[in-house]
């Protein structure tokens, strides 16, 4: 499957308030605003929000659902991915020891794992992050006007899944999505596909007494981590291979817009999306006006209003500001 398995394609989280979420992404983390839409599955009337660097890369695109307005809570535990890991160039870190601090963002000191100097940062709603030092890392920041090219975070460069046992969640990374083991550091074990690195790895986090974590859509926790494949096509082999070796819950391929889907269940707990990478954000709103207007589904559209009016407002700060 590393030939098909491409990396990291988007992370997926349950988050608090739509505006308070917005305003971490697109200011503190400085990342750009890619889409404004909604939950595509249920009735309940969710947005659904995508942030990601200047390009709007696959591998870059952090999506949330605020789930505070509709006050649903996950509980965190094991069984999910516990940090989404992002890249910056290493020089950067102690700028964004300060600018953490300066906003008032939880976060820790500058640690080596694995060889890589990385900080610990949170989510207002508790969601763990990182910063991760890599130099290789050459994909294109989005700036604001406090984070510059040289600080801008690139994109992904990991998640670390938290498992109450290794040997099954290590066997399915393998044998079912293609990585390789590359390494042990204390109780955390590094997988990579293709080349490794950025976007390219996985860690396991070896946690046997945290309590197993919900699965639900909900405020908390990271859902889902989706991985990168060409096409349809791809997807239908990938699904195919999975069903083989006995992991038979591998959904249908479901239409996302921007992408299309097939979910299955890991060993750990993890829910994990094989999502193609030929479609893109720009299918209904131009690259430089991407994060500009509230979208919704072609099957949706006919509800628009009623949809909109449940919804809390929200501002895109990014608008007016324009990005060289």
């Amino acid at each position: 499957m590393d030939h098909l398995i491409r990396g990291i394609h988007h992370v997926t989280s349950g988050v608090g308030a739509a505006q308070e979420d917005i305003n971490f992404f697109a200011e503190i983390v400085g990342q750009r605003m890619v889409k404004q839409t909604v939950l595509f599955d249920g009735e309940l009337p969710i947005y659904h929000l995508y942030y990601g660097n200047r390009d709007a890369q696959v591998g870059t695109i952090m999506t949330t659902f605020p789930y505070k307005q509709a006050g649903i809570r996950a509980r965190k535990g094991s069984g999910q991915v516990k940090i989404t890991s992002y890249t910056a160039p290493e020089s950067s870190l102690e700028f964004w020891l300060k600018h953490f601090d300066k906003h008032g963002i939880e976060h820790g000191k500058i640690e080596t794992r694995f060889g890589q100097k990385r900080v610990h940062f949170y989510h207002p709603t508790g969601l763990e992050f990182e910063i991760v030092g890599d130099d290789s890392d050459e994909r294109n920041g989005w700036t604001t006007d406090e984070i510059s090219e040289n600080d801008a975070v690139r994109g992904f460069h990991s998640v670390t899944m938290s498992v109450r046992e290794i040997g099954e969640q290590s066997r399915f990374l393998q044998e079912a999505l293609g990585f390789k083991m590359t390494g042990q550091d204390g109780n955390y074990y590094q997988f990579e596909t293709g080349k490794g690195g950025a976007q390219k790895t996985v860690y396991l986090v070896h946690e046997p007494d945290v309590p197993q974590g919900s699965w639900i859509l909900g405020e908390g926790t990271v859902h889902h981590v989706a991985f990168a494949v060409q096409n349809d096509e791809a997807a239908q082999k990938v699904k195919l291979h999975l069903e083989g070796l006995g992991y038979t819950d591998a959904s249908e391929i479901k239409d996302r817009n921007y992408f299309h889907s097939v979910y299955v269940r890991s060993p750990g707990g993890i829910l994990c999306e094989i999502a193609t990478s030929d479609i893109g954000f720009a299918i209904d709103e131009p690259m430089e006006e991407l994060g500009s207007n509230k979208l919704l589904p072609p099957w949706k559209e006919a509800d628009r209003e009623q949809i909109l009016a449940t919804l809390e407002p929200i501002v895109n700060p990014q608008i007016t500001v324009k990005n060289s």
